[in-house]
C-alpha cells in the first residue's frame, strides 16, 4: 500500500523546522535553501503551506525529462532522479504543477523530495502534525471527512438564515 505525504495546511504555524531538518538530513546543512519541503507563506490570508513533491502517478517530471533520469521506484512509491544520467536541463523544474522540483545551482543539479527512504523526517519533527505520512486511501477518506464538515456546517447555517427571516 503506497503511502504519501499528506499536509494540512491549516495546522501548519511557519516554523520551519520541516525546512531545516530536510536541508540538515541530505546536504548536512541547516539552509532551507537546500531543503526538498518548502513553506510557502501567504500573507493576507495568514497562512503557511508546505509545499513537497506529490510523487504523481503520470509524473511530468518523469515525462519530460529527455534523458529519462526520472523514473518511478514502485517499490519504494516515490518518484527519483538518477543523478549519473541527469543533464541539468531543468525540463523537469519548469513542468511540476507544485513547484516542489528545484535546482540547485551549487551543485548543478535538480532535486525534490524522497520521502527519505520511506522515514520522512519532515514528519517526524512537525510538532503540530501538519505533515504525515500515510496510506494514500487514508488521504482521499480524511478529505471526505472534512467535506462532509463543511458541507455539514454551511447547511446548519442556511437553515440558520432561513429562520431568521
Amino acid at each position: 500500500m503506497a503511502k504519501v505525504l499528506y499536509i494540512d495546511y491549516q495546522r501548519c504555524t511557519g516554523c520551519r523546522t520541516c525546512e531545516q531538518v530536510c536541508a540538515v538530513k541530505h546536504d548536512g546543512v541547516l539552509n532551507p535553501i537546500r531543503s526538498r519541503i518548502k513553506i510557502m507563506k501567504w500573507e493576507a490570508e495568514g497562512l503557511y503551506v508546505p509545499i513537497s513533491c506529490q510523487q504523481c502517478q503520470d509524473a511530468p517530471c518523469m515525462n519530460v525529462c529527455p534523458v529519462k533520469a526520472i523514473s518511478r521506484n514502485e517499490e519504494l512509491g516515490r518518484v527519483e532522479v538518477n543523478y549519473d544520467v541527469c543533464i541539468g536541463c531543468r525540463s523537469c523544474v519548469v513542468v511540476c504543477p507544485f513547484g516542489a522540483m528545484s535546482f540547485n545551482p551549487i551543485d548543478r543539479q535538480v532535486f525534490k523530495c524522497d520521502l527519505c527512504d520511506g522515514d520522512p523526517q519532515c514528519v517526524r519533527f512537525c510538532d503540530v502534525g501538519a505533515i504525515q505520512y500515510i496510506n494514500a486511501e487514508e488521504v482521499a477518506l480524511d478529505k471526505k471527512r472534512h467535506a462532509a464538515e463543511r458541507l455539514s456546517m454551511a447547511g446548519k447555517d442556511s437553515v440558520a438564515l432561513l429562520a431568521q427571516m
